[in-house]
């Protein structure tokens, strides 16, 4: 069987020993994305050290760790793949390897057991498998797409906008960010019209959203978004509206914005609201 393309991986982690005088990271996005890269070291050096130093987009994301770690409560962590490849290395590392259940994973010099690895929706809201096809075929040649679409952010998101970063979810960023990612690792690219559509048609039409700052090194912060928006299409054209279907659906892989590797920008479509 063909290792999917698109692979949303969620963990289930159990701390194995936490240290009552060490306070706990507020953010552990670098540390998820320090572990993956130990992951996949293990399994391919080399793709390992060029995801490392290479500058640009990454072919995954990474998230900070969901649930505050405490003796005998779980917390959830989700790894996603954007290619065959790096999907096939990590569907790996959770049957057979470092990510399968009852291995041992370090995040910031702290033990967690791995108590279920899944990626099926079935069994986690987060987890899927696709490939690029499946996602075009259902949004382009399925019934008619809505002209209502509602993202969550789970995480803080912002995206870098000229010199400045800015934490609204305005359409033509979020949809502009998707495209990206599309046309970087897909094997065949939507056009870049696409975001045009997204800044001029698509109106925020309903939100529940609230800034999160992030501390990073060095004293800084990023500031971000979190909650949930609708948008909703001026444009009632059934190409684009499948266009904004297939990227809103490709987000729960991809994320949105910047720092998606980081933990940043944890994105999925929901059933838009009434």
């Amino acid at each position: 069987m063909n290792p999917p393309d698109l692979l949303s991986l969620v963990l289930t982690l159990r701390p194995l020993a936490l240290d009552p005088a060490r306070p706990l990271p507020v953010w552990w996005g670098q540390a998820a994305h320090a572990a993956l890269l130990r992951v996949l070291q293990q399994a391919d050096p080399a793709l390992s050290a060029r995801l490392h130093d290479e500058d640009g987009l990454k072919p995954f994301t990474a998230s900070s760790l969901m649930g505050r770690p405490a003796p005998g409560r779980e917390s959830t962590l989700r790894f996603t793949a954007l290619t065959a490849g790096l999907s096939a290395l990590l569907l790996d590392a959770a049957q057979n390897g470092p990510l399968a259940p009852g291995a041992r994973l370090e995040l910031d010099y702290i033990p967690f057991e791995i108590t279920a690895a899944v990626w099926d929706e079935a069994a986690h809201p987060w987890a899927a498998a696709e490939s690029y096809t499946g996602l075009t075929h259902a949004c382009l040649l399925g019934a008619q797409p809505p002209r209502r679409i509602t993202l969550q952010f789970a995480s803080p998101t912002g995206f870098r906008s000229g010199e400045m970063h800015q934490p609204l979810p305005l359409p033509g960023l979020v949809f502009g960010s998707l495209l990206e990612r599309w046309n970087s690792f897909a094997p065949a690219a939507l056009p870049e019209e696409a975001k045009r559509f997204a800044a001029e048609c698509l109106a925020v039409s309903r939100f529940e959203l609230r800034s999160r700052s992030v501390p990073l090194k060095g004293s800084g912060l990023r500031v971000g978004t979190v909650g949930r928006v609708t948008f909703t299409a001026l444009n009632a054209d059934r190409y684009w509206l499948s266009l904004m279907a297939t990227l809103s659906a490709y987000a729960r892989f991809a994320g949105t914005g910047a720092g998606t590797g980081m933990g940043f920008g944890q994105c999925r479509s929901l059933p838009a609201a009434d």
